[in-house]
């Protein structure tokens, strides 16, 4: 009998096709395939536990999961053996194994996400950032999107049907950048609701376009109300970029 290894993953995909993270009996996900990828390369059943529970269409270049099996395969096999069943639009990067108790959710520290706003077409980058031909002051997007560092509650940005009894989260870094044809949005923070990046970036955008002052979009944060955010940006423009221990 083979010990039980625990072996992570690290892992990069583009999230149009699937139904989000989360294994879902009758959709497709990122957690499913890849487990399905485990079972036709070792001939066992596994659960993946993932850093981050991406949303259906976000994409990712650094998620991390882990998984317990006991199977002899060597380790160097299993990036490109698992690669070899996924389909092109998710890629394992590395494969390690690591200690017994490592789990990449609960031992995250932080995760970093990125969300591109296209300011033109491109036939290139559509599927993956937000394309708008509306003019956006980059200084007011900077000064509503410093005004988050720190602690602070989100429960405006989490939808309410995800809303638990702690929507705190500490953000360590949040600004955006002028990358030429595009905005990036950064943020850094120890976890995540459920639609908290992409809410605040619809209500940013608000913000950068003049439809909405900043003291209005602090008055939507501390109000707690989801309902009063107006457009949630959508998911093609939100990518995880890593996550950290």
């Amino acid at each position: 009998m083979v010990a039980p290894r625990n072996i992570k993953l690290v892992v990069q995909y583009h999230g149009r096709d699937y139904a989000g993270w989360q294994y879902q009996s009758k959709l497709r996900t990122i957690q499913g395939e890849l487990e399905a990828a485990v079972y036709r390369l070792t001939g066992q059943r596994v659960t993946l536990h993932g850093a981050g529970r991406t949303d259906a269409g976000v994409h990712a270049v650094g998620q991390v999961a882990n998984f317990a099996i006991t199977h002899d395969l060597p380790i160097g096999k299993y990036r490109d053996g698992l690669n070899f069943y996924l389909p092109g639009d998710i890629v394992v990067h590395e494969a390690s194994l690591v200690s017994p108790a490592f789990n990449a959710r609960f031992d995250a520290v932080y995760r970093q996400y990125h969300y591109l706003i296209g300011l033109q077409r491109s036939a290139l980058d559509a599927e993956r950032r937000w394309e708008m031909s509306e003019k956006l002051d980059i200084h007011l997007l900077k000064k509503a999107a410093e005004g988050i560092i720190g602690i602070y509650d989100f429960t405006a940005c989490c939808v309410v049907s995800s809303q638990k009894d702690n929507n705190r989260c500490v953000v360590y870094a949040s600004h955006w950048e002028d990358e030429g044809p595009a905005f990036c949005y950064r943020i850094i923070a120890d976890r995540f609701v459920h639609s908290m990046v992409r809410s605040l970036v619809g209500l940013m955008v608000d913000v950068g376009r003049g439809a909405m002052t900043i003291g209005k979009f602090n008055k939507i944060l501390a109000g707690g109300d989801h309902t009063a955010i107006r457009r949630v940006a959508p998911a093609r423009g939100l990518c995880l970029v890593a996550v950290g221990y």
